[in-house]
């Protein structure tokens, strides 16, 4: 579990990560072997040459005379490039010595028997050899580029410059065969929202054409089915009406009655019943998404209200543009409104916004749902009311219609309890 939560999250995290591990590991064993093997070899004989060359020249001094040693120190100095110097007054402090170069200094003792001293210069470019001559110091300064090998940092360099060409290649291109899956998977979600897209177009590897002109077709069937059930709709709606409306007539010329005013009170629950069973079933129907101030849209809905003397009353400090279809949105926050008022006398909407998301919040006093029962109020015709009454509790779709307006959007409703006493109705929408 720990492992897979180190994992990257994303498809091109981890197809990022199967280029650059191998790539990695492939690095660290050709270093490896390159220093364990070359490295080591290239050290020793360039140490094994500077030795013997220091090694030579001293017993060819050993070999000369004194008037002869400074012509041989200047043709040691042009044949070998180290620089060559006699101080025959100067003290040997072999505690000023280091252990730099240890290679070098080992097969320097096997090869001469006086004593010496190696040093670093501070600018790090040479060294310096401190040979203790008896009677003199000899002092040997020449390059550190005679021990180190320049032609290793250039190999490593060339290899992670190669190694990041190679990689940031692979990344771009791996970055545009993952931009049709984004834009499947944008194109998804917007028509989960609700929202065109106008530009989608199958493009990218094969199997990404595969799964974009199956969303295509999905998105077509599910329109096509859309606009088949609207349309069937309509006529149940007119097919319906028009009896109730003949019905209406005839209860409208006969004689007033106690039974001929209670049969008018059945008709007009028909005919609500049937509205809400087409709002219900017809969605959102056409309706497209557009721009709009939340807070002025739940402000417009509240004020509705209270020009019927309702008690709603709207408190935000935030404002957020959201993309909606109007009338919907409308007709969700006018079910859970009328909800809050028909079991509670007052009803308070605010608005919160987050990052990512926006919260419109409906409270009220009435007795609430309890806790068990809150997920059966969005079924269907489900009533927590055993009366079944129309009068009292509506037909048992209003939070039903809500929520699937919510979820249409791309968001969600959830109950709470709420401060006020009663029950908190939360419409959560993305941003």
């Amino acid at each position: 579990m720990i492992g897979k939560n180190l994992l990257p999250q994303s498809l091109f995290g981890r197809a990022l990560l199967i280029l650059v591990l191998p790539t990695v590991l492939i690095q660290l064993v050709m270093a490896y072997v390159f220093f364990d093997r070359h490295w080591d070899n290239v050290t020793r004989h360039m140490s094994n040459t500077l030795a013997g060359e220091m090694a030579f020249f001293i017993r060819e001094l050993k070999n000369h005379t004194h008037e002869k040693r400074e012509q041989l120190a200047e043709d040691f100095q042009v044949t070998t490039g180290i620089i060559v110097e006699f101080d025959a007054k100067g003290p040997f402090h072999p505690e000023y010595g280091t252990d730099e170069f240890p290679e070098f200094q080992q097969l320097l003792h096997a090869k001469i028997d006086e004593p010496f001293v190696v040093r670093k210069n501070r600018s790090g470019g040479t060294i310096e050899i401190t040979i203790n001559l008896g009677n003199e110091l000899l002092k040997l300064e020449t390059t550190v580029k005679r021990l180190e090998s320049r032609t290793t940092v250039i190999f490593v360099a060339w290899m992670l410059g190669a190694s990041a060409l190679f990689l940031l290649i692979a990344v771009i291109f791996l970055r545009n065969q993952l931009r049709p899956i984004r834009k499947l998977a944008e194109a998804a979600d917007n028509f989960g929202r609700g929202v065109e897209t106008p530009n989608f177009r199958p493009s990218g590897a094969s199997e990404a054409r595969r799964a974009a002109r199956a969303f295509i077709v999905m998105q077509e069937r599910i329109k096509r089915q859309m606009r088949t059930r609207t349309e069937m709709l309509a006529g149940i709606s007119h097919d319906l009406r028009t009896p109730l409306t003949r019905m209406k007539l005839e209860l409208a010329m006969l004689p007033a009655s106690e039974a001929i005013r209670e049969l008018g009170d059945d008709v007009q629950q028909m005919e609500h019943m049937i509205q809400e069973y087409l709002d219900f079933a017809r969605g959102e129907g056409r309706e497209e998404a557009i721009r709009v101030s939340l807070s002025e849209l739940i402000e417009d809905v509240v004020n509705d209200y209270q020009r019927l003397n309702a008690d709603v009353h709207f408190t935000t400090a935030d404002d957020v543009m959201v993309d909606i279809r109007v009338s919907g949105f409308r007709r969700m926050l006018h079910n859970v409104i009328d909800n809050a008022l028909r079991y509670g006398k007052r009803c308070d909407v605010s608005l919160r916004v987050a990052t990512n998301y926006c919260e419109v919040v409906v409270d009220d006093e009435g007795p609430g749902i309890p806790a068990e029962k809150r997920e059966e109020v969005f079924k269907p015709f489900n009533r927590l009311d055993p009366s079944r009454n129309v009068k009292t509790g509506g037909v048992g779709l209003g939070l039903t219609i809500a929520r699937d307006i919510a979820m249409a959007h791309g968001g969600g409703i959830s109950l709470e309890n709420s401060p006020k006493g009663g029950l908190r109705v939360i419409i959560r929408l993305p941003l």
